[in-house]
């Protein structure tokens, strides 16, 4: 593994114009009510934060993707053909779980033409590994909660103020990282100092 990468966790959710039912506060005797249309139009959003393996001073970095319908292998190319371009003449190391379309023929395919990015998979059943799961987590319990939008483009507008609140919180992103319990940045042996 290239000690120098961006080390990127990527992982997409849905979303619809169902709202996210959370608890609120209302005034005494007011139950809140939540009007809809029963509309069942969905969306995927594909997220992928990345730190830096050696250098924390160069920040973690949000790169997001939203679309109608669900990813496939061709959308998810679509998705890292933005990463590249995202991250332009850096290395990455990304780390996903095992979806099948994400190591499919096409994928593996794609994936070897690629000299800047390298490949780590996910333990099965680890979602509290990916830090992304803790991005999704926090749009949904605050931007998306409760929303009764009409249209897919209402849930995009407040996922988007989401995806900018967390972006303008530099520590936001490394708290999804310490949450999962991975560490990124090697510790110092105690013999060392870290301005040797």
């Amino acid at each position: 593994m290239n000690t120098r990468a961006w080390i990127v966790f990527l992982d997409e959710s849905g979303v619809s114009l169902l709202p996210q039912v959370r608890r609120t506060y209302a005034p005494r005797g007011r139950t809140p009510l939540l009007r809809h249309r029963l509309n069942w139009k969905r969306a995927s959003m594909a997220g992928a934060l990345g730190y830096h393996s050696t250098d924390p001073e160069r920040g973690a970095r949000l790169c997001f993707h939203l679309k109608p319908g669900s990813y496939d292998t061709t959308a998810l190319i679509e998705v890292l053909e933005q990463m590249k371009a995202f991250y332009r003449g850096e290395q990455v190391v990304l780390v996903w779980d095992g979806l099948s379309a994400r190591w499919s023929r096409a994928m593996r395919a794609w994936v070897t033409e690629q000299d800047w990015l390298t490949l780590e998979r996910l333990p099965a059943y680890a979602p509290e590994l990916n830090s992304v799961e803790l991005l999704w987590s926090s749009l949904k319990k605050r931007e998306l909660a409760n929303l009764a939008g009409d249209h897919l483009a209402d849930v995009a507008d407040a996922t988007e103020q989401g995806i900018h609140r967390i972006n303008h919180n530099p520590q936001l992103p490394w708290s999804f990282l310490a949450h999962t319990g991975l560490t990124i940045h090697p510790t110092h042996p105690p013999n060392l100092r870290k301005d040797q």
